[in-house]
């Protein structure tokens, strides 16, 4: 078996992803649906996945969440790549002075 170079991971298909919303976040924008599999490649695809299945919530995600990666906060970077199988986890927010 031939390992994939760089541009071919890149090029490769969508995976799935594990998507989870606190329970504050699931009942003001999903109807309290917690969980869910989407999907993507990378930060900016899970966050279209979550538009396509909730119109108006790739916006709300953007603006109000940071970014756990199996458990890893992390920057919002949009091309960021996700892993196969990843759970990626949306808190939000906490803002202060």
């Amino acid at each position: 078996m031939q390992a994939k170079s760089e541009s071919d991971s890149q090029s490769s298909a969508a995976q799935t992803v594990r998507v989870m919303l606190t329970g504050g976040f699931s009942r003001r924008y999903t109807d309290g649906v917690r969980e869910f599999e989407v999907e993507a490649r990378t930060v900016r695809g899970v966050i279209s996945a979550m538009d396509r299945l909730y119109p108006g919530l790739g916006e709300h995600l953007e603006e109000e969440t940071s970014l756990a990666v199996d458990g890893v906060i992390h920057e919002v970077v949009y091309t960021q790549v996700i892993p196969a199988g990843a759970e990626v986890f949306f808190i939000p927010r906490i803002e202060g002075g």
